[in-house]
């Protein structure tokens, strides 16, 4: 606790403060301190700009909120001598910024009931509300204090904090003689509740600093990682100041210079983000993202935007204080949790011993006689998986030793072996690369990981860093490995047993984004990284082509899966073409489901996991069947229709109302439909009334992955747009649409629906709620799609994908493939429906994928005679879906 208010420093003359004088809180009064806080709070805004230093600007209105309270105190309340006024919290710790909270505690002495001083102090609080200080305050007396205090380590915190301001000085030194520390929590009690704190903390984030919208306050490497050093370094220590700790020996000076410097940096952008929203406001939304960069003085590079250059500088400098934050509490847990411990350490080998569960050097010269330890630390960990960590006295000497991997360590044979080993470990590979990574190690051995640590990706569908995705996606492939998570993806695991060697997989997966933000084709550039990296480390030369070409393919199973009609055999053929054998479509797919899980969990759903292994399956088949033999569409119609017919066999039902019923089909609905989807089909159309001729029914996909939603009605124009619109008024996200019209010319559409949240539809109420609806609209015989009223996120607003309409290249067919891209927004499918009426377009499938605010779906559309659209007809489309969607 700090007995004395701040002295009044340079920055003083910033302000203009109101005269002293005994008043009642008169509107003139209030009027004068608001004008003198607002005068303020433009000053310091003025210096902002100007570039003054962000820990000078915190303590500066600090100062300015310590006048105008004892000044508004002794004008009002200083006849109640016994009375004390205190700052506790951020302000107590003289840090406030523009939209900070002011946390105040009014002392009673021990013994005196609030009564007789409830109006005034109500009339002091109203008054400092009143002139634009928003204050939370406690009243309490020393007594209250150290009860409150021993029950509630928070409590205990705030005082820890507190800082006298006006009043009786001798009734705020009571309260510190019975809240000391000694008399209340114990040092080890003290550090155990903070650290159960923090680790809490960090789970809300996913134990990561790297999301990207993170808090500045809260997230892993924020500032109350910082609140939570100066805590235990003044409750144990009794440090006021953070460069006391350079003193006690727990930082050098130059982490101390690290760790004020990435505190200023953290002011400085929550100055800017409480200026900007006018409020207490600690998260970087993407609202303020790129208005934040701006004002903090970043510019568009090259390559890479102002927000991105922005948010890069800021998630190195939480990494960095993450560091600092592991370092200290490390070392703090040695002199506080385990003092007077005796442990002798247990020798590893000459370079290192393990001690009280931590890894550390033999000597303070390890890494400068044999820098090869460098890494040898991280093998160790692997082997020796009882090792909680490395001992923070060891992460110090590593940190300041990492100048030695330069180019000729990178050449040494052993530093190559060494890095090889740590891949091929049967387990431990997550743990490590992660603290490489926090260490400092990974980017110096491989200098072109340096570029994407910190790096973003300004939209919704990367959610972390590229160097945190990676090292996620290695972490899922890990994952596959472990047999307690085998039911997690029971094909992935089965897979992964049967690679030859895994450690290649897990190289790709290092190396798969290593070139983002370089420009180019990151693919490309990436898959040259690889080969090289692993030529350096005398990977025999077909498992370098291996891992080069997973990097350079890692996009292809999932753009296949998702934008390509995978119903089709020459699809399937064309892919398996490009795989070439069955070990490499092995790989790729273990590579694939790894790296969209790692790039945006929300956005991970059982529909994308039924496609991905839909076409795995059916490509292994035509691979082992070989790829000079492929599967004739007569064949396969065949089969498909074989398969189906015993199907319907055991649902009972008339194989001559079959037979009638596939009469009306083209032979492209036996292409597009599995037996099952067509015997399921078959029973709902011949299962109904005869008088019914618009039919709705609903099914969880049996391999799972959504719900299935058939729809069969007589063919009128819309109906696409009129159900697309339908469907997302209810809530519902298309992943697939099948349109087919038979020779009746009814329609047979199947679509593949899940909640918003990604999930199929739950229970047979919201099942007959999305049938009945359809059923009553399209009865009704309106061909006008209603109104799409639900809201786009919030975050879309911020993210304008411009639309581009494409025709790819494809092999000659019968039906043209439409490639939109576009923002995504509610009724999108629906427009785009009205846009192929318009131009008299019938659509026959559809591909729906959407990578955060980003839609690009695919169609597969043939002209009114039912062939592919020539360039005349293209180009009308084109611009008429610009006219719809723009």
């Amino acid at each position: 606790m700090t007995a004395s208010s701040t002295p009044a420093p340079a920055h003083a003359q910033w302000f203009s403060l109101p005269g002293l004088e005994p008043a009642s809180p008169t509107p003139e009064r209030i009027q004068a301190y608001r004008a003198a806080l607002e005068a303020g709070h433009k000053a310091l805004k003025e210096q902002f700009a100007a570039g003054t230093d962000a820990a000078e600007l915190v303590r500066a209105l600090s100062w300015l909120v310590d006048q105008l309270l004892s000044r508004a105190w002794r004008e009002q309340i200083d006849h109640r001598s016994e009375l004390a006024l205190v700052a506790v919290g951020g302000y107590g710790r003289s840090e406030l910024l523009p939209g900070s909270d002011i946390d105040l505690l009014i002392l009673l002495p021990d013994g005196a009931a609030d009564g007789p001083y409830r109006d005034e102090l109500q009339r002091f609080l109203a008054f400092l509300w009143d002139i634009g200080l928003e204050v939370g305050h406690s009243v309490r007396s020393p007594g209250e204090c150290a009860e409150q205090a021993r029950q509630d380590v928070t409590v205990m915190t705030n005082l820890v904090e507190a800082r006298f301001l006006a009043g009786d000085p001798g009734l705020f030194e009571t309260m510190g003689e019975v809240t000391a520390p000694d008399r209340l929590w114990t040092s080890q009690a003290f550090f155990a509740a903070k650290l159960a704190e923090q680790k809490a903390r960090h789970a809300k984030f996913h134990d990561t600093a790297y999301k990207l919208e993170p808090n500045i306050k809260e997230s892993p490497g924020g500032l109350r990682d910082i609140h939570m050093v100066g805590w235990v370094a003044k409750h144990h220590f009794g440090a006021d100041r953070l460069e006391q700790l350079v003193d006690h020996g727990f930082l050098t000076p130059r982490e101390f210079q690290a760790l004020t410097q990435g505190q200023s940096f953290l002011w400085r952008v929550r100055f800017a983000l409480h200026t900007l929203t006018g409020r207490h406001e600690d998260r970087l939304l993407f609202d303020y993202q790129r208005t934040l960069a701006h004002d903090l003085g970043y510019r568009d590079s090259d390559y890479q935007q102002a927000v991105e250059l922005f948010m890069r500088d800021y998630f190195r400098n939480v990494q960095e204080l993450n560091r600092l934050n592991e370092m200290l509490l490390q070392l703090f847990r040695e002199v506080i949790l385990h003092a007077g411990d005796t442990t002798e350490p247990h020798v590893i080998n000459e370079r290192f011993q393990s001690i009280k569960g931590f890894l550390e050097v033999r000597d303070d010269q390890v890494f400068r006689r044999d820098p090869c330890a460098l890494l040898e630390v991280f093998l160790l960990l692997q082997q020796h998986p009882k090792l909680e960590g490395v001992r923070a006295s060891t992460i110090r000497l590593i940190r300041a030793h990492t100048w030695l991997i330069d180019e000729s360590f990178r050449q040494d044979p052993r530093a190559r072996r060494l890095f090889m080993e740590i891949f091929r470990q049967p387990a431990g590979l997550t743990l490590v690369l992660r603290k490489m990574n926090r260490y400092g190690v990974l980017a110096a051995y491989i200098p072109v990981f340096a570029r994407i640590v910190g790096q973003m990706q300004y939209d919704l569908f990367h959610v972390y860093t590229v160097d945190e995705h990676t090292l996620f996606l290695v972490r899922n492939l890990r994952r596959f490995t472990v047999e307690r998570f085998a039911h997690e993806f029971p094909l992935c695991s089965e897979v992964i047993q049967t690679l030859p060697k895994p450690e290649l997989l897990y190289l790709a997966g290092l190396f798969h984004d290593i070139a983002k933000g370089r420009g180019g084709d990151h693919s490309e550039l990436g898959a040259r990284d690889a080969y090289d990296f692993c030529i350096l480390h005398e990977l025999e030369e077909k498992d370098a082509e291996l891992v080069a070409w997973l990097v350079r393919q890692h996009l292809l199973l999932s753009t296949t899966a998702q934008r390509q009609d995978i119903s089709d055999p020459a699809v399937i053929h064309g892919f398996a073409e490009k795989i070439g054998d069955p070990v490499r479509l092995d790989y790729l797919y273990l590579l694939t489901v790894a790296d969209i899980r790692a790039t945006n969990p929300e956005l991970w759903n059982s529909w994308k996991e039924a496609l991905l292994q839909e076409l795995f399956i059916q490509t292994r088949q035509a691979l082992r069947r070989g790829l000079d033999e492929p599967v004739e569409q007569a064949e396969w119609i065949l089969d498909t229709q074989e398969q189906a017919g015993e199907l319907i066999l055991e649902a009972g039902l008339d194989p001559a109302d079959v037979a009638a019923l596939w009469d009306t089909l083209e032979d492209d609905y036996f292409l597009r439909h599995s037996p099952d989807e067509i015997a399921w089909q078959a029973g709902v159309i011949l299962g109904a009334p005869a008088d019914q001729d618009t039919l709705v029914a609903l099914r969880t996909l049996p391999q799972g992955g959504g719900t299935q939603l058939f729809l069969y009605t007589c063919l009128s124009s819309n109906l696409f747009s009129l159900t697309t619109a339908l469907l997302d008024q209810l809530g519902l996200s298309i992943m697939d649409a099948r349109i087919v019209t038979s020779r009746k010319q009814c329609a047979l559409d199947t679509y593949v629906v899940m909640e918003r949240e990604g999930a199929a539809t739950q229970g047979p109420f919201r099942n007959e709620e999305i049938r009945t609806a359809l059923l009553k609209r399209l009865r009704s015989g309106t061909t006008t799609p209603p109104p799409v009223t639900r809201r786009a996120p919030r975050q879309h607003q911020h993210f304008h994908i411009p639309t581009k309409i494409r025709f790819p290249d494809q092999e000659p067919g019968e039906r043209t493939m439409v490639e939109v891209i576009t923002s995504d927004r509610p009724g999108l499918l629906s427009r785009i429906g009205q846009a192929f009426n318009a131009c008299k377009v019938s659509l026959e499938n559809a591909r729906v994928a959407t990578f955060g605010a980003r839609a690009e779906d695919v169609f597969y559309v043939v002209n009114e005679d039912g062939s592919v659209l020539d360039e005349g007809q293209q180009e009308r489309l084109k611009a008429t879906l610009l006219q719809y969607l723009e």
